[in-house]
């Protein structure tokens, strides 16, 4: 790879200072200002960010799924959103799946080389049954990992739809996809580090993809997650002042409709507002589930 071939993200940083010789005040000082970066890269892309959601929203109320490719710390990243979204949203964890270079040991320890298999990319997405009403969403920083490029490679080969989270917008991730969203956060102060600035910018885009999503889907009133699972103690004092609060009840009635509802927030305001009723502020939520929460064979 020529120095002209070199992604943005991999280019030394003009003007840094050399770390070596920092005190940990002017390191954590120098790392900061570089962060600032990656939330103007990030505001940039804003309309990007709102296309990719509107397509994923179409996707689930279609019956699809919604599947993220990665590797690294772009892939962890990934199914970190993925994993957040059943407990939060109440949606199915077959609606949107992780798939990360090197399998669910990447998530605790980096496989470095998986990241070039690109094959391995395609065999996932085959074996969950990569239809065309599902959506491909690769995430790579350098915008070059061919686990990601895969991905996307295999989404176009049934009719998926393709987005692209990278933070070079010339790179070969962002052609290769329908919507591109590139942050453009340049070179880290660790030449190549792309979990530094780089990973905040994919993180801050895939919270704000995700959420604009579910808000979406219907799965937030106001702005509170009426469809979260109360699997936990604090999730389900959580649960019941969510309903007390929205219902207009006290906590005691909350939590007597919430038992009866099986710990649902969402179905124990249904039930006291009556089913046939709109909730304050806009209709129910339409249901993005299907049957099986697979693509078509």
């Amino acid at each position: 790879m020529t120095r002209r071939e070199i992604p943005s993200t991999e280019a030394p940083l003009v003007g840094g200072a050399p770390l070596d010789r920092a005190s940990s005040r002017e390191i954590v000082a120098a790392l900061h200002a570089e962060d600032r970066r990656a939330f103007d890269a990030v505001a940039a892309v804003l309309d990007d960010v709102a296309r990719a959601a509107d397509a994923l929203e179409a996707v689930l109320r279609g019956g699809g799924r919604w599947l993220y490719v990665g590797a690294g710390t772009s892939g962890r990243l990934a199914c970190a959103d993925a994993a957040e979204l059943p407990p939060t949203f109440g949606l199915e964890p077959e609606r949107v799946i992780g798939v990360i270079a090197g399998g669910a040991a990447a998530l605790a320890r980096a496989q470095e080389g998986a990241e070039d298999d690109a094959e391995a990319a395609r065999r996932a997405l085959a074996s969950l049954r990569l239809a065309a009403r599902d959506a491909v969403v690769a995430v790579s920083a350098s915008g070059a990992t061919p686990f990601a490029l895969a991905g996307l490679d295999a989404a176009r080969a049934v009719g998926a739809r393709r987005i692209a989270i990278t933070c070079d917008p010339g790179s070969p991730l962002a052609a290769a996809a329908e919507i591109a969203i590139a942050p453009d956060t340049g070179p880290e102060v660790i030449a190549g580090s792309t979990r530094m600035k780089a990973g905040l910018a994919q993180k801050m885009v895939l919270h704000q993809l995700s959420t604009a999503v579910m808000v979406r889907l219907g799965r937030v009133e106001r702005n509170r997650m009426t469809w979260l699972r109360p699997g936990s103690h604090k999730l389900w004092q959580r649960a019941v002042r969510l309903v007390a609060e929205l219902g207009g009840v006290d906590e005691t009635r909350a939590h007597a409709l919430l038992e009866h509802a099986g710990g649902s927030a969402a179905e124990a305001l249904r039930a006291l507002r009556g089913r046939g009723g709109r909730r304050p502020g806009g209709a129910e939520p339409q249901s993005s589930s299907s049957p099986s929460g697979k693509g078509p064979s």
